[in-house]
């Protein structure tokens, strides 16, 4: 009977999970609420080319020539892997860099840094928590109230307009859009 009612949940959890905020590209763990990491072959038929690069082999964009350096919606911004929420356009500003920056992650649980040294520099590596996506580079010359630049990568990033927020999973974000 046990394994009857286990077959049956896990059935159940399997049929539901879209529904409980996966996206094209991640997943969400029906069981715990967490985002989990598709594999490798999955990631590479779903994931543009520079998507991958960038978020699996620590890749860079062009500067200027990406899809949200200039976005000026409103919304949030997730892993394109996972689907891990990351940034919000609230914290969102205009660095003059020509990639998307923020002034703080919009859950800081989700994301990790660690040093970079490539490219002859010290720098500070920005990571998923889940996916362990390459996001970008956090800097400490931003604006007040934080200093921080988080320089991220449009193909690192899904953006989610405020209008779609619910639909996608993500309903819990739709207050930081209220006027």
């Amino acid at each position: 009977m046990n394994v009857l009612i286990g077959s049956v949940l896990i059935t159940l959890m399997l049929v539901a999970l879209p529904a409980l905020g996966g996206d094209k590209f991640g997943t969400r763990d029906a069981v715990e609420g967490k985002y989990m990491k598709l594999s490798k072959e999955e990631l590479k038929n779903k994931l543009t080319a520079l998507q991958y690069k960038v978020t699996q082999e620590e890749g860079t964009e062009p500067a200027f020539r990406n899809e949200y350096w200039d976005n000026k919606k409103e919304g949030i911004y997730v892993d394109i892997v996972s689907g891990e929420p990351l940034f919000s356009s609230t914290d969102k500003y205009d660095s003059g860099t020509g990639w998307p920056s923020f002034t703080k992650p919009l859950e800081p649980e989700n994301i990790t840094t660690r040093e970079d040294r490539s490219f002859f520099s010290v720098r500070t590596e920005v990571r998923s928590k889940y996916a362990d996506s390459h996001l970008g580079h956090v800097f400490n010359d931003g604006p007040r109230p934080t200093g921080l630049r988080y320089c991220m990568n449009s193909a690192s990033l899904r953006f989610i307009p405020k209008e779609d927020l619910e639909k996608e999973g993500y309903g819990q974000y739709v207050k930081l859009f209220r006027e």
